[in-house]
C-alpha cells in the first residue's frame, strides 16, 4: 500500500510536469490552476488503474495450476467509478498442484486453497473436499487427525451448494 501511495504521487508529479511544460510552451496562456488540477487528475487516474488492474496482475503472478474459483466485485460510494464497473477486491483459488488423494478414499481430495485480498497477504489453507458428498472441511484446527486408512477426524464438514466452483475445480481437475 505504501508503494502505491508513492506511485500515485510520482504519477501526479509527472502529469503536473507535463502541464507545466504546456504552460511554458503556451507562454502562460494556460491558467495556473492547470498544474495542480493535472497533478490531481494524474493521481486519481493511477489509483483507478491500480484498482481495476489488481486482480489481473495478481492472478498473472500465480504459477500454472492455480485456478481462480471465485472473485468478489465491490461497489462503494467513495469510488463512484465502481458503479460503472465493479472493482474486484478479493478472490479464492485452488492450487491443483497440491492435490492429494488417499487410495482408500478416492472421493476425498485434500488441496491448498488460496485466499487473496487487496492490500493483504495471500493466505494458504488446507481444505478437504468430499467429492461424492458435496461438502468441505477446513483443516486448520489443532484437533485434526488423519488415521492410517485416510479417514480424518476432528473436522467440521460444511455442505456445499450444487455447482460450487471450489468443489468442481478440486474434484474434476485432479
Amino acid at each position: 500500500m505504501f508503494f502505491e501511495l508513492i506511485a500515485a504521487v510520482v504519477a501526479g508529479v509527472a502529469v503536473a510536469g507535463v502541464a507545466m511544460g504546456l504552460r511554458w510552451i503556451s507562454r502562460g496562456l494556460l491558467p495556473k490552476w492547470i498544474v495542480p488540477a493535472a497533478a490531481g487528475l494524474g493521481m486519481l487516474s493511477y489509483a483507478i488503474w491500480s484498482e481495476y488492474s489488481w486482480f489481473e496482475r495478481n492472478v498473472a503472478t500465480q504459477p500454472a495450476g492455480v485456478i481462480v474459483a471465485w472473485n468478489n466485485e465491490q461497489r462503494s460510494f467513495w469510488r463512484p467509478w465502481s458503479y460503472y464497473r465493479p472493482v474486484v477486491t478479493r478472490y479464492s483459488a485452488v492450487d491443483t498442484r497440491t492435490v492429494q488423494r488417499h487410495p482408500g478414499l478416492p472421493d476425498q481430495v485434500m488441496v491448498d486453497l488460496l485466499l487473496a485480498a487487496r492490500w493483504q497477504p495471500t493466505a494458504r489453507i488446507k481444505v478437504l473436499f468430499d467429492c461424492a458428498g458435496g461438502r468441505r472441511a477446513d483443516l486448520m484446527g489443532k484437533d485434526v487427525e488423519v488415521a492410517e486408512d485416510g479417514t480424518i477426524s476432528g473436522v467440521t464438514w460444511t455442505d456445499l451448494p450444487p455447482g460450487d466452483q471450489l468443489l468442481d475445480i478440486a474434484c474434476k481437475r485432479s
